[in-house]
């Protein structure tokens, strides 16, 4: 048990120092901090550690303007109406409102009790507004994750949150009938609550009916059919690889059974051979061309990209990881990071990784394209 331990410090320890590695070809070696040799992600234009949003996995100004004005005002005017404007079956909408919630979250956690008056406003104000209804019932099912308690399923207080996130998870879809981001909120508080395989099997249809090709309800089902809550490896597998079978031409759905993977990883992998495996390089594969076949403004690609980061730069395919990154650099607002407490600096750890194994292996910032 020592050995493994051991292991596991020094594979800490070269990730913290992972910004100091030297670009040398056939490996890669420790160099001095401020070296001149160091391989240094700002050559290549990559924002700062500090500056990297965690709130979003890419892009989206009219989101950012929204948040940035709730916040300045406290008014919710502008959140509802981006949200109204937003396609209901689309994946922009559920990401979105994954978003305000996220925001009002972090202020009720900044300033217990007081925090968030503007979604409170707003249900108040307008309690028809479906909008609105989506982001209280998202908060909900947010805080009951963040809970102490909420991630070993126990605690009555939790219940309670889980109870009422699935209420306003109800209201909510009789606001707007043909929208499915309630029911894909309701897809969390169904793993809290237990839900049976013939109800949540019912819930998914509902999900299925109105967005068949939805990648963001896919990715939070996929979680119930996990080994770590009422499913398994085998389940989850089928899950997303048929999924992936019956996906269109251009869908990201392709791209599935490597959140599967993912999902599955042991907590530490000392054999180097994992990353390599014919499990990982299939999923790995049906990834990337997923990315390639995928429009270049489908508002799922980040996140694909973000997974293929992790795995790609473990695998030591350092271009192909270096492609991703430059895609996707700025936001870590997506799994793996946002599984992390620090998001910002999971990321920065296997970019710098990244960088160092490219340039290892002859790649420069004139070689990478733009």
């Amino acid at each position: 048990m020592e050995i493994l331990w051991f292991l596991l410090a020094m594979a800490l320890l070269l990730a913290a120092v992972g910004p100091i590695l030297r670009r040398r070809r056939g490996g890669l070696r420790l160099v001095t901090p401020g070296s001149p040799d160091a391989a240094d992600p700002a050559d290549y234009g990559f924002a700062l550690q500090e500056e990297l949003d965690i709130r979003i996995p890419g892009p989206d100004p009219d989101l950012m303007d929204a948040l940035d004005h709730v916040r300045r005002t406290g008014q919710w005017q502008a959140a509802s109406q981006l949200l109204a404007g937003t396609a209901r079956e689309g994946e922009v909408r559920w990401q979105r409102v994954q978003a305000f919630a996220g925001s009002a979250a972090l202020e009720l956690s900044r300033e217990p009790g007081a925090g968030a008056r503007w979604l409170k406003a707003w249900r108040l104000e307008a309690p028809k507004d479906a909008g609105g209804a989506q982001v209280h019932a998202e908060l909900l099912a947010q805080q009951m994750w963040r809970r102490p308690e909420g991630m070993s399923e126990g605690g009555d207080d939790v219940r309670i949150i889980a109870e009422e996130a699935r209420e306003s998870c109800h209201k909510a879809a009789l606001l707007a009938p043909g929208d499915p981001v309630p029911y894909i909120i309701e897809l969390s508080v169904a793993r809290m609550l237990h839900y049976s395989e013939p109800e949540y099997d019912a819930l998914w249809a509902k999900i299925i009916d109105r967005a068949p090709q939805h990648m963001g309800a896919h990715l939070a089902a996929l979680n119930y059919w996990c080994e770590k809550w009422h499913g398994s490896r085998e389940k989850a597998d089928a899950f997303t690889h048929h999924a992936a079978a019956r996906a269109p031409q251009g869908s990201l759905l392709a791209a599935l059974p490597l959140f599967a993977l993912y999902e599955h990883v042991p907590d530490v992998v000392l054999i180097r051979s994992f990353h390599q495996s014919a499990s990982v390089t299939r999923a790995v594969e049906g990834a990337l061309y997923a990315v390639h076949s995928a429009r270049p403004d489908d508002p799922m690609l980040a996140h694909v990209r973000h997974l293929l980061i992790l795995f790609l730069v473990g695998g030591e395919r350092w271009a192909e990881a270096m492609d991703q990154i430059r895609h996707v650099d700025g936001y870590v607002g997506a799994l793996p990071w946002s599984a992390d407490q620090d998001p910002a600096a999971s990321y920065a750890i296997y970019r710098a990784l990244a960088v160092a194994g490219y340039e290892a292996n002859g790649g420069s910032p004139a070689t990478l394209p733009h």
